[in-house]
């Protein structure tokens, strides 16, 4: 008897294993483009900006290594239409196949404009591509997750956390070892290749019965889900009772009740990219092995490394104090802030631990918030609530890109002080 009632159980343990790494290779996927446009932000900025210049010799010894155009320039780019596919996606239909097919095309466009970029707005064109594959692909695998385990969603934000190490890595690697940006960004049109493979092969898809209860209502039975229940989504024709549950109307009504945890969140992440593509290209140390580009290059991914960590962490613990690391996150502006105006830490070795700290509060605050949504939200309103709280992290991530515009403008006006 014993055997027979834990065979099924048995049998789903290689199905779960498939969601669970199908999962964590599409969050990988899903971001990897983003990243890598953050991460080569410098370059694409050098490379269409024929003023810039890192020979020293060329400038006054107080003038600072500025690009004309702030690297938030690039993170607008790669954020607002991002935005804008997350304020709209949630009220549309759920047909989940066309859209990953989308993001699979725009990510591919998103990588051979910039690779092939000669004019500074075909390298613009080919962010926004990469940036609406981004976000449509967030929303949508984020609220594709509820008919999975809730393993699927630390194992998705441990696969974006995973993006930003192997996007910055893989770009600052090859760069160093002498590929061109061109042909670092050609090489890594394989991403797009495997998160098609990584869904429509890897992935196990739930299969639906559509039945009918006592009052007429119509409900799915789900196999595969382990609620075996669920309610019906957007993408089937639901009766007019479930219409109107999930009406306009009804959707906006929903979203006052998830403030406590956009909010916070996106206070996060505005005050991390604020320091990401606002500060990071103004500090700097000469008379080092890696120039400046590199440096930035090297930031981005110590800052990344902190992000996958935290992102990895929900299947060990858990926090619910979001809001303390907006608190932290925060006191980490000021720090950069100073030391991008006055040059005080001697050291880039104490740079890069502040990094990694900053990476893994922004980390951190991303994975607990979606997985305290995923167990504190009722079922028939979890898709949508985490659909709708991508929004606030690309809120704070616009924010931050337009503050950091001027910020930069300012301190490169400032004559360049001379490091302790």
């Amino acid at each position: 008897m014993e055997s027979t009632e834990s065979s099924p159980l048995r049998a789903n343990r290689p199905k779960k294993w498939r969601n669970m790494v199908a999962y964590w290779l599409l969050g990988l996927c899903n971001n990897y483009g983003y990243v890598v446009m953050l991460s080569a932000a410098h370059d694409v900025l050098e490379k269409t900006d024929h003023s810039a210049s890192d020979d020293i010799p060329q400038r006054n010894s107080t003038e600072r290594l500025c690009n004309t155009m702030s690297t938030g320039t690039i993170l607008l780019a790669d954020i607002l239409p991002s935005l804008f596919v997350k304020v709209i996606a949630p009220f549309l239909p759920f047909f989940v196949h066309i859209r990953v097919l989308i993001v699979i095309l725009l990510s591919c466009a998103g990588f051979l404009l910039v690779a092939f970029t000669t004019a500074p707005w075909m390298a613009i064109l080919g962010v926004v591509s990469t940036s609406f594959a981004s976000g449509l692909g967030e929303l949508t695998f984020l609220a594709y997750s509820h008919k999975f385990e809730r393993s699927s969603i630390s194992m998705w934000s441990s696969g974006t956390g995973g993006a930003g190490v192997f996007g910055a890595g893989s770009y600052a690697g090859l760069t160093a070892l002498g590929l061109s940006s061109k042909s670092s960004l050609l090489l890594m049109l394989i991403v797009p290749v495997i998160m098609g493979l990584s869904f429509w092969l890897l992935l196990k898809h739930p299969g639906r019965i559509s039945c009918c209860s006592d009052d007429g209502s119509l409900i799915i039975q789900n196999e595969d889900s382990p609620t075996n229940i669920v309610e019906a989504d957007e993408s089937v024709q639901d009766s007019n009772d479930q219409s109107v549950i999930h009406s306009f109307y009804r959707k906006l009504c929903d979203i006052p009740p998830l403030f406590r945890y956009m909010i916070p969140v996106g206070l996060v992440y505005l005050f991390e990219y604020f320091i990401n593509q606002g500060l990071f290209e103004l500090i700097y140390f000469e008379g080092l092995s890696i120039d400046h580009k590199e440096q930035y290059r090297w930031y981005q991914l110590d800052y990344q490394i902190g992000v996958f960590i935290s992102r990895s962490s929900a299947s060990f613990f858990t926090l619910k104090k979001i809001w303390l690391m907006a608190v932290f996150q925060f006191l980490n502006v000021i720090i950069f802030t100073f030391e991008a105006i006055y040059f005080y830490i001697p050291n880039i070795w104490i740079v890069f631990a502040l990094i990694l700290w900053e990476g893994t509060l922004g980390g951190a605050a991303y994975v607990n918030t979606y997985y305290r949504i995923a167990n504190e939200v009722a079922p028939e309103k979890k898709e949508f609530s985490l659909s709708i709280t991508t929004l606030a992290d690309a809120i704070g991530i616009g924010l931050a890109g337009a503050i950091s515009i001027p910020v930069h403008n300012i301190i490169c006006k400032m004559p360049a002080p001379t490091r302790l």
